[in-house]
């Protein structure tokens, strides 16, 4: 069995407010022995449409950042596993001038990428992932502010075996997932903004159980509450079955999840090994 801690959080404009409330929370799950906690995407900040991108900028901050730096002190110090998210810049140009440091933004302007960080129980940050799919749908346009990722992930070794990691959007694109299933992901972890409307919450429960199903894995989606968000951050396990449905309540709910389960499903519905790689391939 591995503890695992899911954050559903109600994150504000202010980001030392919401690193105020995710050391909180990390602090409580560890205190009730959880080995992983796994916090929405927007961890950072709330970002209204009122915000410019340059706005935004000015917010994010690198992986080595005081954000980023603040997880992994905690991470350490409560011997947790921490999956999170940032607002990322990179690559920004500096350079000297006799008043001062004056910073020339890069060629992409002030847009940002949405960045998953992955921390060990040693306060190390041992990988990251820049969203792929940005959410350029039903009216949203978040290229407008970010920034595509553009590499593939690969899992890492965390308490839940391999693990791999996804963000939000990158649930309606099957492959993603598929690929970090094939790569030997026993669970995968999507921090997500899931906007509220018509027919929203529906799409969000069948995403979450089809990329469970099909890969035969768990899959913890960690949610956004209030603001234009849904909520009901969820964990599936790999036969589709839901273990936790967090509603609309804010703050960490804790569940134990037994690995051995998913050597079990997999052994009675093999999808993985009944793939016709002789037809198709995939990375």
């Amino acid at each position: 069995m591995v503890r695992v801690s899911i954050v559903q959080m109600k994150s504000s404009p202010d980001k030392e407010e919401n690193l105020a409330f995710s050391l909180e929370q990390i602090e409580q799950s560890a205190r009730k022995e959880a080995k992983i906690i796994c916090f929405p995407e927007f961890q950072m900040s709330f970002s209204p449409s009122s915000q410019s991108s340059k706005e935004l900028f000015s917010i994010s901050e690198s992986l080595e950042g005081n954000f980023v730096k603040q997880l992994k002190k905690s991470a350490r110090e409560n011997n947790i596993f921490i999956v999170g998210s940032i607002y990322e810049h990179t690559n920004p140009i500096s350079t000297t001038t006799k008043q001062g440091w004056e910073i020339k933004i890069n060629k992409n302007s002030y847009r940002v990428y949405d960045t998953v960080v992955l921390i060990n129980g040693q306060g190390k940050l041992i990988s990251y992932y820049r969203k792929m799919h940005l959410y350029d749908a039903l009216g949203f346009k978040e290229s407008a502010k970010l920034l595509a990722g553009n590499k593939l992930f690969s899992p890492v070794i965390s308490p839940l075996g391999k693990l791999g990691t996804l963000v939000c959007y990158d649930l309606r694109f099957p492959e993603l997932s598929r690929i970090l299933a094939i790569k030997g992901s026993n669970a995968l972890i999507a921090p997500s903004g899931w906007v509220q409307g018509t027919m929203k919450e529906d799409h969000w429960l069948i995403m979450c159980k089809a990329r469970a199903i099909e890969n035969g894995v768990y899959l913890i989606a960690p949610n956004q509450i209030g603001n234009i968000f849904c909520g009901r951050s969820l964990i599936v396990d790999p036969f589709g079955v839901v273990v936790m449905d967090m509603g609309n309540t804010e703050g960490f709910e804790i569940v134990d999840l037994d690995l051995d389960r998913i050597d079990v499903v997999r052994k009675s519905l093999p999808l993985l090994k009944n793939r016709r790689k002789d037809l198709y391939h995939l990375h």
